[in-house]
C-alpha cells in the first residue's frame, strides 16, 4: 500500500508540473513582450503572440476531452506535453513576430490537452472528499506559475536573452513526462463514443475567421472591405453549420445538454467573462510599466508579483472552502473584488504612483484566484466519469474563448486609441523626431530606444500609451460585470461526498 501511495504522489506531482509548465508560459511571455517587440518589431501584431496560443489551445480542448473519455487520459496528456515542448523549442528560434505567433500556436495545441486532461485525471484518482483540497492545490499552481513566470521571464530576458524564456520549459516538462509516463497506470475501461470531427472543424474555423476579421478590420483592411466582410460571412456560415451539426449528431463536440445544467452553464459563463477581464490586466500592465515608467522587463515582472501572489492565496483558499460553502457563495465576493480591481485600473495615468499600481494588482489578483480552483470543480459537479473529460474541456474551452476574444478585442481597442492619441498629440508638427517616434513607437519599450527620443516627444508618447491602456480597462468592466451576473445565476450546490457514491480507491487507477 505504501508503494501505491508513493506512486499516487508522483503522479500528482507530474500533473502539477504539467499544469505549471503550460500556465507559466503565458506569464513569462507577457512580461517579456515589451523586449520581444523591441527586438523583433511588430507592435501592431504583438497580441497575436498571446491569441495564437489561445486559439490553438482552445481548438484542441474539446477534441482532446472527448478522446480522453474514449481512449484514456494518459496518452493524450503525454501527447500534449510533447507537443508543447516542441513548440517551446521552435519559439526560442523565432526570428520575427509572425514566426513566433505560428510557433506559439504549436505550443497551444499541446496546452489544449495538458490542462483539462490533468484536471480530469486528478478527479479520476482522488477520493471525492479530497477533491476540494487538491483542487485548491491545482488552482494554486496557476497562481504560483504567475509568480515565478514574471520573475523568471524578466530575469532571463534582461540577463540571458528572451529566447530562453521558452527553453526553460524543457527540463520541467521532461520531469512531468517521466512522472506520468512511468508511474500512472490507468484503467483500460473507457466509454465508446464518436468524435464529432465536422463539429470541431466548423467551430474552429468560425473562431479563426472571427478573430482575423476583428484583428484585420480597421487596421490592414477597411471594415467594409470585401476581405473583412468575407471573413464575417465565413464566420456566420460556419457558426450556423456548427449549431446545426451539434443538434443532429449523437456525440456533439460541445454538448448543448450540458448547458441545461444550471451549475455547469453558470460556471462556464463566469469563466468566459472573468477570463476576458483578467487577461487584459495580465497583458497590458507589463506594457504599461515598461512603456510609461521606462522600466526593464525585470521591473514589469516585479510589478506583477503582488497580483499573482494574491491570486495564489485565493486559489488555495477557494479550494479549501468548497467543502463548507457553495460554489456560488464562494465566487460572489471574489468576482466583486475582480470588478473593483478593474475599476481601479481605469484610473492609471503617467502620474499614478507605483505603490498604487501594486495595490490595484493585489485587489485584481484576489478577485481572480478563486476561479482557478472553484470553477473547475463546479463545472463537473453533476457529471460521471465518462463525461468528465468532455465537461472539463468544454468549460476550459469556453474560458479560453473568452480570454482569446477578450485580448483580441481589447488589443484592437488599445491600439486604435493609442494611434489616435499620437495623431492628435503631434498634429501640425513638422518635428522630424516626432515623426520618427510616431513611425516606430516601440522604441520607447527599450531603454536604449528611449534615450534616442527627445524628452517632449517621449512625454507625449507615454501619455498616449497610458491613456489608451486606461481606456481599454474601461471596456474590460463589461466582462467583469457580466461575470458577477452569471455567478448569481449559478445554482447553490457545494462540494460534498454523495452518500451513495461508489468510491474507487486511487490505487486502482495507478
Amino acid at each position: 500500500m505504501a508503494v501505491k501511495k508513493s506512486r499516487l504522489g508522483i503522479v500528482i506531482a507530474g500533473l502539477l508540473l504539467g499544469i505549471f509548465v503550460a500556465s507559466i508560459d503565458n506569464t513569462i511571455v507577457a512580461t517579456a513582450m515589451g523586449t520581444i517587440v523591441g527586438e523583433l518589431g511588430g507592435l501592431d501584431k504583438f497580441v497575436w503572440v498571446t491569441s495564437a496560443y489561445m486559439v490553438a489551445e482552445m481548438a484542441g480542448m474539446p477534441i482532446f476531452g472527448k478522446l480522453s473519455d474514449m481512449f484514456g487520459r494518459k496518452r493524450f496528456f503525454i501527447f500534449g506535453l510533447l507537443m508543447f515542448l516542441l513548440g517551446s523549442v521552435l519559439c526560442g528560434s523565432a526570428n520575427s513576430i509572425v514566426e513566433l505567433s505560428i510557433y506559439r500556436a504549436i505550443q497551444g495545441i499541446g496546452g489544449g490537452a495538458l490542462i483539462p486532461i490533468a484536471f480530469t485525471i486528478l478527479f479520476d484518482i482522488i477520493e471525492p472528499e479530497q477533491r476540494g483540497k487538491m483542487g485548491g492545490m491545482f488552482g494554486a499552481v496557476f497562481g504560483l506559475s504567475s509568480i515565478f513566470g514574471p520573475l523568471l521571464g524578466a530575469y532571463i530576458t534582461d540577463y540571458i536573452g528572451w529566447n530562453w524564456i521558452f527553453y526553460v520549459n524543457l527540463p520541467i516538462g521532461l520531469v512531468a513526462f517521466i512522472f506520468v509516463a512511468f508511474f500512472y497506470k490507468e484503467s483500460l475501461q473507457h466509454a465508446r463514443q464518436k468524435i464529432d470531427w465536422w463539429g470541431a472543424t466548423t467551430l474552429v474555423g468560425a473562431i479563426v475567421s472571427l478573430m482575423f476579421a476583428i484583428e484585420l478590420g480597421g487596421n490592414k483592411y477597411a471594415w467594409d472591405s470585401a476581405q473583412i466582410l468575407g471573413l464575417f460571412a465565413v464566420f456566420a456560415i460556419l457558426l450556423i453549420t456548427f449549431l446545426f451539426i451539434e443538434s443532429k449528431v449523437e456525440e456533439p463536440i460541445i454538448s448543448f445538454n450540458m448547458f441545461r445544467n444550471r451549475l455547469f452553464a453558470g460556471s462556464t459563463l463566469v469563466g468566459l467573462f472573468s477570463g476576458a477581464a483578467f487577461i487584459t490586466a495580465a497583458v497590458f500592465i507589463p506594457l504599461y510599466i515598461q512603456g510609461v515608467f521606462g522600466g526593464t522587463a525585470t521591473n514589469s515582472g516585479l510589478i506583477l508579483l503582488p497580483m499573482m501572489l494574491s491570486s495564489v492565496v485565493t486559489a488555495a483558499g477557494g479550494g479549501i472552502l468548497m467543502n463548507k460553502y457553495s460554489y456560488r457563495n464562494l465566487m460572489l465576493p471574489f468576482s466583486v473584488l475582480l470588478l473593483i480591481g478593474i475599476i481601479l485600473l481605469t484610473t492609471l495615468s503617467t502620474e499614478t504612483p507605483r505603490y498604487m499600481v501594486t495595490l490595484y494588482m493585489i485587489i485584481t489578483g484576489l478577485g481572480i484566484g478563486a476561479s482557478f480552483s472553484v470553477l473547475g470543480n463546479s463545472a463537473i459537479h453533476h457529471f460521471d466519469t465518462d463525461q468528465r473529460g468532455a465537461a472539463n474541456s468544454a468549460m476550459a474551452f469556453v474560458r479560453s474563448f473568452g480570454m482569446t476574444i477578450g485580448i483580441t478585442i481589447f488589443g484592437i481597442i488599445q491600439r486604435n486609441i493609442f494611434t489616435n492619441r499620437l495623431t492628435e498629440s503631434f498634429a501640425g508638427e513638422g518635428n522630424a523626431a516626432a515623426s520618427t517616434a510616431i513611425g516606430d513607437p516601440r522604441e520607447m519599450l527599450s531603454q536604449a530606444g528611449r534615450a534616442k527620443i527627445p524628452a517632449p516627444v517621449l512625454e507625449k508618447i507615454t501619455a498616449a500609451l497610458s491613456t489608451s491602456i486606461a481606456h481599454t480597462f474601461v471596456w474590460a468592466l463589461v466582462p467583469a460585470g457580466l461575470a458577477i451576473v452569471f455567478v448569481l445565476y449559478m445554482s447553490n450546490e457545494r462540494l460534498i461526498v454523495p452518500s451513495a457514491a461508489v468510491k474507487t480507491a486511487p490505487a486502482e487507477n495507478l
